[in-house]
């Protein structure tokens, strides 16, 4: 099992992280990878716990000095990515690593990873429910919100690029789905 991935992505407010916790709690074998960003903490978030956050010009030099597996500019002076040393920290353990990324990183690790990833694209079931979902998180301005509704039209477009699609218009029966994709993986 060792040296095996487990890729997470989907347009923001389509149940990715809901998922990802859920999958954590069911397999301790299995840690979170935590990913680096520019973007400053939103709500209770810390720092180590749901990202490492650096400011851009630190994101920036460690992109020069090649520490990253993938990065990604998601917005101007908003990087995400992951750190080769946060891939070596969970595989020294033993572990199976989860990553709970944008679809353009999910892509990108896949390439990376090849067959020891499996790569699961989270599709909510429409645009205007995306919308609702992230207006009930209350943790994004209304001009953040319309940003990332915007976006996850085209975010949409690389479903096709993942192993799987999983619709998650029912929690219940995503989170079902989610645990039998995974089992299946780990046991292969």
């Amino acid at each position: 099992m060792s040296g095996k991935v487990l890729i997470f992505s989907a347009p923001s407010g389509s149940g990715k992280s809901t998922i990802v916790n859920h999958l954590l709690g069911l397999h301790p074998e299995i840690e979170f990878s935590v990913s680096a960003t520019s973007r400053p903490p939103r709500g209770e978030e810390k720092d180590g716990v749901e990202y490492l956050f650096y400011s851009a010009d630190v994101f920036r030099a460690l992109v020069a000095d090649g520490k990253f597996v993938e990065y990604e500019e998601v917005y101007a002076d908003r990087f995400y990515g992951t750190l080769k040393s946060e891939v070596n920290r969970i595989w020294a353990k033993g572990h199976v690593i989860i990553f709970d990324v944008d679809v353009k990183g999910g892509v990108s690790l896949k390439k990376y990873f090849g067959d020891a990833a499996l790569s699961v694209f989270i599709q909510a079931p429409s645009v205007e429910e995306l919308r609702r979902r992230l207006v009930a998180r209350a943790t994004d301005t209304p001009e953040a919100i319309e940003q990332r509704v915007a976006k996850a039209a085209q975010e949409m477009t690389y479903a096709p690029k993942f192993d799987t699609i999983l619709v998650n218009d029912d929690l219940t029966t995503a989170l079902q789905e989610a645990e039998t994709l995974v089992d299946r993986f780990l046991n292969d």
